[in-house]
């Protein structure tokens, strides 16, 4: 299952470093799960988004895989790639950059050629081949739209849950100072972190890392400043993550205020299962 972080430092830019595809002592075990990329979006202090990324699976460039990426930025993403289809190649490597905004996805959408048909000159934002920058054009699409950042991805979201087949919709999105997270259906889960500073002992830095050792990040700002976090499994053992409900939207502003509502209470018309898919793509999703 590809793995998803998202990171908001509030008010101020945070200095943070980043390792993807970090477990030394795995790599070997990890290269039979076929990581198919890495990327790290985060903004430049002009509010530039900056996007870097990598196609290329641990066991290939173990220096590539434990290489730290020292980023500062209010607002972070990371994502490793298993990818469900789409080539192994920089176009189809998360996260995406649209409109001033960064994406990463966790899921599978089928009827791909359906969604190109929807978005008809909005293909133009498109560069490869995934689902994922798909989605991404939709949300872009509906948000200039909508002239909302909540009401275009809700547009956008249900009106794939209703047309097309459907795994997971999980998604991370950033803008220069806020952040949104979307957890549905209940395929995969998506936990939040809102960290205070110092964490629970209130003097520790944020030392946070994937128990399978996809993602570690490391902030010496967070001993003193508030965080919030959003990650596809708990990253450290602070009692206060939770796991986002089905259908949960998750919206982090610039002061760090949290909102969570449920404008998706009922499943897509169309659910996918692993059944469903074929082995590459069942291969990406499995836990």
């Amino acid at each position: 299952m590809c793995r998803l972080f998202g990171m908001s430092g509030g008010l101020e830019r945070v200095r943070a470093t980043f390792w993807l595809l970090d477990a030394p002592d795995s790599l070997a075990a990890q290269s039979r799960r076929e990581p198919d990329g890495t990327g790290l979006g985060a903004y430049a202090e002009q509010g530039r988004p900056l996007v870097l990324k990598q196609p290329i699976a641990a066991y290939e460039d173990q220096q590539f895989a434990q290489e730290a990426r020292e980023i500062e930025s209010r607002t972070f993403v990371a994502h490793v790639r298993y990818a469900s289809n789409g080539g192994v190649a920089p176009e189809n490597t998360h996260p995406f950059a649209q409109a001033e905004r960064i994406f990463a996805h966790n899921g599978v959408i089928g009827d791909v050629p359906a969604l190109e048909r929807e978005l008809g000159d909005a293909m133009s934002q498109v560069h490869g081949e995934t689902d994922s920058e798909r989605l991404f054009a939709l949300i872009t699409r509906e948000i200039s739209r909508a002239g909302d950042v909540r009401e275009g991805i809700v547009r956008a979201v249900r009106w794939v849950a209703d047309r097309l087949p459907v795994l997971s919709l999980n998604f991370v999105l950033i803008e220069a100072s806020e952040l949104w997270a979307l957890r549905y259906p209940e395929t995969h889960g998506l936990f939040v972190l809102e960290r205070s500073p110092g964490g629970p002992s209130g003097e520790r830095h944020l030392e946070h890392a994937s128990a399978r050792g996809t993602v570690r990040v490391r902030s010496a700002a967070l001993a003193r400043l508030p965080a919030v976090v959003v990650a596809s499994e708990r990253m450290d053992e602070d009692p206060g993550w939770r796991a986002l409900e089905p259908g949960e939207l998750l919206h982090v502003g610039g002061d760090l205020t949290v909102t969570a509502t449920r404008p998706f209470a009922g499943p897509p018309a169309h659910r996918l299962t692993l059944a469903d898919l074929d082995r590459r793509a069942a291969a990406s999703q499995a836990t």
